[in-house]
């Protein structure tokens, strides 16, 4: 048996690249490497394939000379076969031609414009669909599960930890730093006028109202909202929930209430947190521009309400509920693949931000209307 041996020389016609030797699969991955090499510099428009040496090969080895064929491995420029041995023309012939992988691949069609636009107005409409469907098969089971008593209350404990409890921390620290950011930045205008001390005003109405629910509720769908989906979006490509179905455990009963749930309470109990952690950044600020306590807590006191305090809090509510939803929604729709989980994350993330953003316009104009 003759060993390997790859040779790129001058032809009549171009270059002759000469594999000798045996071409198998014990051999493959050394012949690759050297044909590489040896093609690296080639700048031949022709090339032929000289297999007359080849004494010993199997299917793994003739690959090789078909992906030379195709033009593979010298730069897209295919090359012929000559010489090789007539008990190792049938192992190359195995594999397709050309012409029979285009017949194999649909053709591409270009959409219009008009098209492309339809298809995403059918697949908004569908979505919506889809989420009324779910958002009523929510209710039911959670509904049925307080009315009969079985909610899986040691499973929300849990959750209410993973998502809540451990997630105390960087909600701190960024309302923190968000009440230190509106104090820097609200005190330098209002310095022109004299009335840096309305800078607590100003932090007590938008940390409470508006800035603690929303970026408490961003923080759970990046934490929360995420991990949801990927929990059931796992759980689906393992077919556990179909196993749960065959069971009779619906998984929106089983699974999905008592993460709503869990999000509906504990978001509350974090924006209240983030309320007080955003109100102290600004206190600090306000400390360090030497106010008295006494006179920050008297505008803190006379500009924020009960009011206020109830409209964060029913955003917290709401917000909870949207986050855990949208992540057990995609979570439930994950589709086969192996990027089918990571693709329902982030469109849970996604879908999860929006809303909020969404709900709290509603809440804006609602309150305005109302004068609340």
């Amino acid at each position: 048996m003759t060993p390997l041996r790859v040779e790129l020389r001058p032809g009549p016609a171009g270059e002759v690249l000469e594999i000798s030797g045996e071409l198998s699969g014990a051999t493959v991955a050394t012949a690759r490497s050297q044909i590489i090499a040896a093609l690296a510099g080639s700048h031949s428009p022709s090339l032929e394939v000289d297999a007359r040496g080849i004494d010993r090969g199997d299917t793994s080895g003739m690959s090789l000379l078909y992906e030379l064929v195709q033009g593979r491995l010298s730069a897209h420029r295919s090359a012929s076969v000559r010489g090789l041995r007539p008990e190792f023309q049938p192992l190359l012939a195995v594999f397709p031609s050309p012409e029979e992988i285009r017949r194999l691949q649909a053709p591409s069609v270009r959409r219009g414009a008009f098209e492309e636009i339809g298809g995403h107005v059918v697949s908004i409409g569908r979505d919506a669909r889809e989420q009324l469907t779910f958002l009523g098969a929510v209710v039911q089971a959670l509904a049925r599960g307080l009315h009969s008593r079985r909610m899986r209350w040691p499973e929300v404990a849990v959750i209410f930890e993973k998502a809540g409890v451990n997630a105390v921390p960087i909600v701190a620290l960024i309302s923190l730093l968000t009440g230190v950011i509106i104090a820097f930045e609200s005190a330098q205008p209002l310095a022109m006028f004299g009335a840096q001390v309305y800078t607590a005003n100003i932090i007590g109405i938008a940390m409470i109202r508006e800035f603690s629910p929303i970026f408490t509720a961003i923080i759970l769908a990046g934490r929360s909202g995420s991990a949801f989906a990927a929990e059931l979006g796992t759980m689906k490509v393992n077919e556990e929930l179909n196993a749960l179905t065959t069971m009779g455990l619906e998984p929106v009963q089983f699974l999905v209430v008592q993460r709503i749930v869990a999000g509906m309470l504990l978001m509350p109990l974090l924006t209240a947190f983030s309320m007080l952690a955003g109100v102290l950044g600004g206190v600090l600020v306000m400390l360090a521009m030497r106010f008295p306590f006494a006179q920050i807590w008297n505008h803190l006191a006379g500009s924020v309400g009960v009011s206020d305090v109830l409209v964060g809090a029913s955003k917290a509510v709401v917000f909870g509920a949207i986050v855990s939803a949208l992540g057990c929604l995609r979570g439930l729709q994950t589709k086969e693949g192996p990027s089918a989980v990571g693709d329902s994350t982030t469109r849970a993330v996604v879908a999860g931000i929006l809303m909020i953003i969404l709900v709290d316009a509603v809440f804006a104009v609602l309150t305005d209307v109302l004068h609340v």
